[in-house]
């Protein structure tokens, strides 16, 4: 996975022909000697800090971009400073979210649970609302076969709990309902019972869901921290940066090139819907928007597939669509994400995305649009969080 080793991950969609500087709620950074802070950010932790060697590679005849060997030094030491900083801020990241990637399970587990709560209230009052109409027939049974008492006891009684026990204090009914009686009481005891365990398991699920807000604005913090660590650098350690993008562009350049056809077939999309055929058609259509653009690519592949526009980095689609990790659930057109993985150190920080085209197979983006089974890409980036699945912008396709 040559393009892993360099790959950085945007937090929106960029056009192909942009700097990558777009950002949710920012506007793009000028062109010029200073690159952007995600660019920065890129060749600072996608491909690695530039060592004594990779500066002396930047210092022959016609590359140098120091005047002085004090100028090279000092950019050494902010290059070396701010790999070990960026380095401590993706270590904390990445423990944030395995924190936040723990609080998603428990939210889908807890989510769970209401459900199959929810389900069991609906058959219990079923089961109630027959066992009433069972009991209602056999006092009207009993009312025509000239038991005046039955009919007294109905008027006077003002809810089923007074009925059953005015039929118990008279003994004017048969064994067979005094038994449904019986089973119905116990039954709307357990329906209670299900109700008040609802209550608490919603209440559980508002507190996990606060406390992964909570989380999500720590890892955001520590995403800001990493940009603002690489718009304070100097303007000679962005110029070393600028030069070093130049030449990861153009390796994602060769292995674009390289990979010009897809290691396999297209994906069927006969019996999908006509949405769901369409983006996962758009995958082999849409071009890489560029390298580390995960999810970018992603947004793009859905703007041409007609579902329109949904932004965010590889995190924040992990943490606002990817709501299972049951496999079973994985559909066609879903997006699969990891919110950190420990391959690149802007891996860690930003996580990778893709879609999943069915067959067992996921596209995505790293510099190339490439096709892999869904097995090696859960194996391969879910080492830190579990991968999760989704539909993106909650758009169900199917």
């Amino acid at each position: 996975m040559a393009g892993d080793a360099i790959e950085r991950h945007a937090r929106s969609m960029v056009a192909p022909e942009g700097d990558g500087a777009l950002s949710a709620g920012r506007q793009p950074q000028g062109r010029g000697i200073a690159v952007s802070r995600r660019a920065a950010l890129r060749l600072l932790c996608g491909a690695g800090i530039l060592g004594a060697a990779g500066l002396a590679s930047l210092t022959t005849p016609g590359r140098a971009f120091a005047d002085t060997a004090s100028d090279l030094s000092d950019a050494q030491a902010q290059l070396d400073a701010a790999q070990a900083q960026l380095d401590q801020i993706a270590s904390d990241y990445e423990t944030l979210s395995t924190t936040h990637a723990q609080t998603l399970e428990q939210i889908e587990q807890v989510n769970g649970q209401i459900a199959e709560t929810e389900q069991k209230i609906e058959d219990k009052q079923a089961e109630i609302e027959q066992e009433q109409a069972t009991l209602s027939r056999s006092v009207r049974s009993s009312y025509k076969g000239g038991n005046a008492t039955i009919l007294d006891v109905l008027l006077s009684s003002s809810s089923f709990e007074e009925l059953s026990s005015n039929i118990h204090y008279l003994g004017k009914i048969n064994e067979a309902s005094a038994e449904l009686i019986t089973q119905i009481k116990d039954a709307k005891a357990e329906l209670e019972q299900e109700k008040s365990d609802l209550e608490s398991q919603q209440a559980q699920l508002q507190q996990l869901s606060d406390s992964e807000q909570s989380q999500l604005d720590d890892m955001s913090a520590k995403q800001q921290e990493a940009e603002d660590l690489i718009s304070s650098l100097s303007s000679e350690v962005q110029s070393l940066m600028a030069q070093r993008d130049a030449e990861l562009a153009a390796q994602a350049a060769a292995a674009a090139a390289a990979h010009k056809s897809y290691s396999g077939s297209r994906a069927n999309t006969s019996g999908m819907s006509g949405t769901q055929a369409a983006v996962v058609s758009a995958c082999y259509s849409t071009p890489s928007p560029g390298l580390g653009y995960c999810a970018a690519w992603v947004s793009n592949v859905f703007v041409n597939a007609g579902v329109g526009f949904i932004g965010g980095d590889a995190c924040d689609m992990y943490s606002a669509y990817c709501t299972s990790s049951d496999r079973s659930a994985l559909k066609p057109g879903m997006i699969i994400a990891v919110s950190t993985h420990p391959h690149t150190a802007a891996g860690r920080i930003y996580g990778h995305v893709g879609i999943y085209v069915g067959g067992g197979t996921v596209m995505d983006n790293v510099g190339y649009i490439r096709q892999i089974s869904v097995d090696s890409w859960i194996s391969f980036y879910g080492a830190t969080v579990p991968a999760r699945w989704g539909w993106l912008g909650g758009v169900v396709l199917t």
